[in-house]
């Protein structure tokens, strides 16, 4: 290495002279006696072989108020960065031990993400030369001879550069660690989402779905729930916007569905709740598409109500479609008064499916920017002719379609096929018991009259009633049938007085219907009484109902005679209550039933004899 002041041209250390160079902006004084000003302090290692550089260098910048570390040759260098970890580097490309492109590469090794710009110290003038300098980790070059003010200009833009730098870190860390903690909310809210929003019943053996693994948090919700009194009911729905908004609004619909579902209540008493309970807690603009599907397998019956989703169909056992479009608003639109729960009633045959779906199925997009649409889901279903089971008609058509597609994060499909009753005696097993202990022994008695008996059931009330009981809880279908029975008794042939043998031809089920709704219209002065009764016993417990109508009532001793062959107040309802309950007996003109109902402690279930 030269001397500090050798006019070689091909020094790596090429100050000539303390005084200015021609042209500097403070002519007559020393670079070593004006003191630079406005440069933030700074730590910066200088290396260089020589000493006079050095001190030159070190005497500049200690002026301007940095404090300045010093090493002898690349390998020092290094060791003074792993210990001192200054700010900027200026390094000597040519030093003994280890020279400045292989320090510069260790230093920025150990720099890590921070910016630590490093700035040779070089006479080169060499491209090649060059650019190995900055391949090997190198952010510029201060030429010899040194010029001030073009090094408070460079260690000034270098260091808003890292400023620059360790603000966009910091910005990406507090992100990243915003990320990670929304990341943990969202899966503690799915998990307690979980809890409430069940599956339910969706496995089933008639249930096939596809939802997406975080369905809650696009949108989407699917719920399925057996009723007591037979069948299930099931809600689709899409809440408009994304993530947890949407899961907040999925909560309230889960507790009301599978709470009144569980309970009894029919699909319009279930919309309305739900839809009132949007209506107050969503913000203008937030609302569910949905569809709610009740399905009686006994009575091979459909009711479906569609506010929003695309078109329905129920696919027959020969193929043929019917489609079920949206006929009302999305839930949580409309106030109370305003508010339509009509559904549509559908007779049905074992082997007929239900599709329905959210329109994230017609809005799959390929990577054209296609959607997949209503053209295609329909031609998918043409497949259903060759054998193809409409819901993977729909599925297939739908994957094959979007498969070189962006990723799809809201396709929710649904199918259902009516089956018997007898095929699906477990799916009421999915319920969900009260923790609650419950009385044992008790009475209460429940009037429903006049224009009450018209738009109110009490069933639901009656059921919880008896659901308080935990042995009864497990048998929520059989008691849910049991009173279901006698109160249709009452109020049908009891009260409005139809005889049932209209129901058995698909005209006479029509003209029963259409005389029940008229005659609801003058039940004025009628009343309905129910009074339960429970005690335990040693073998479990004992359930006593008594139903009363203000009806006629009918002769029942010729249906107890065997003579079923007219009775006004009898038919297969009062079969099955004969061969559900203990017994049953008929006082004064046989409009007073009363039956005894048995239920045993079952092993495993937690029911214990007490006493």
């Amino acid at each position: 290495m030269s001397a500090a002041f050798s006019p070689s041209p091909t020094s790596s250390s090429c100050l000539r002279s303390t005084e200015p160079p021609s042209g500097s902006l403070f002519p007559g004084s020393s670079v070593l006696e004006q003191p630079l000003s406005g440069t933030p302090a700074l730590r910066i290692l200088i290396a260089d072989d020589s000493d006079s550089d050095r001190l030159i260098l070190k005497k500049l910048l200690s002026r301007e108020g940095h404090e300045v570390l010093e090493a002898r040759d690349g390998l020092q260098a290094v060791e003074r960065f792993r210990e001192a970890r200054p700010q900027l580097v200026l390094l000597d490309v040519m030093m003994p031990r280890l020279d400045g492109m292989e320090a510069a590469r260790e230093i920025k090794a150990l720099a890590g993400e921070t910016l630590v710009p490093v700035i040779f110290l070089t006479s080169l003038s060499d491209a090649d030369a060059l650019a190995q300098c900055l391949e090997s980790g190198g952010d510029d070059f201060l030429s010899k001879p040194y010029n001030r003010v073009i090094i408070r200009a460079k260690i000034n833009a270098f260091n808003r550069m890292r400023m620059m730098h360790q603000t966009l870190s910091e910005q990406r860390d507090l992100i990243h660690e915003h990320n990670r903690t929304l990341l943990e909310e969202q899966n503690v809210a799915k998990r307690v989402f979980d809890n409430v929003a069940h599956t339910g019943c969706l496995d089933a053996p008639n249930i096939r779905y596809h939802a997406s693994p975080l369905s809650i948090f696009n949108g989407d919700v699917l719920f399925a729930c057996p009723r007591p009194a037979g069948g299930m009911q099931i809600l689709i729905g899409d809440f408009t916007g994304h993530g947890l908004p949407a899961a907040i609004g999925a909560m309230p619909v889960a507790e009301i569905f599978y709470g009144m579902t569980s309970k009894g209540f029919g699909c319009e008493d279930v919309l309305r709740e739900i839809n009132q309970k949007l209506k107050r807690i969503l913000p203008t603009g937030m609302f569910c598409c949905a569809a709610l599907i009740q399905a009686d397998f006994h009575h091979n019956q459909l009711r479906v109500w569609n506010g929003g989703l695309p078109d329905g169909f129920l696919v027959r056992r020969n193929g043929k479609r019917i489609a079920l479009p949206s006929t009302h608003l999305p839930l949580g639109v409309l106030e109370p008064a305003q508010f339509s729960s009509a559904v549509d009633v559908i007779q049905t045959e074992p082997g007929d499916i239900l599709l329905m779906m959210t329109d994230g199925v017609l809005e799959a997009e390929n990577a054209a920017g296609e959607f997949y649409g209503e053209r295609r889901l329909l031609k998918s279903l043409e497949r259903v002719a060759t054998g193809l089971h409409p819901f993977d008609a729909v599925m297939a058509g739908a994957i094959g379609f979007i498969e070189s597609g962006p990723e799809q994060d809201d396709l929710t499909l649904l199918s259902l096929e009516m089956v018997g009753g007898a095929q699906l005696a477990d799916v009421a097993g999915h319920q969900l018991q009260s923790a609650l202990q419950g009385p044992e022994n008790w009475r209460c008695e429940y009037v429903i009259s006049d224009h009450t008996l018209a738009h109110f059931s009490p069933l639901p009330l009656l059921l919880h009633i008896c659901m308080e009981v935990p042995g009864l809880r497990r048998r929520s279908g059989e008691v849910y049938t049991l009173l279901s029975e006698l109160y249709t008794n009452a109020l049908e042939h009891g009260v409005l007085a139809l005889p049932s043998d209209w129901k058995n031809s698909p005209e006479g089920f029509g003209r029963y219907y259409a005389e029940k709704e008229r005659r609801l219209n003058d039940v004025s002065g009628h009343r309905i009484r129910f009074t339960l009764e429970h005690r335990q016993t040693g073998f479990g417990g004992e359930l006593r109902v008594s139903c009363e109508d203000t009806g006629p009532g009918f002769d029942f001793r010729r249906y107890l005679a065997g003579d079923e062959r007219k009775p006004r107040y009898a038919g297969r309802g009062l079969t099955l209550l004969r061969q559900l309950s203990h017994s049953l007996t008929f006082h004064k003109q046989g409009n007073h039933v009363e039956i005894v109902y048995h239920w045993r402690f079952s092993e495993g279930s937690g029911e214990l004899p007490r006493g």
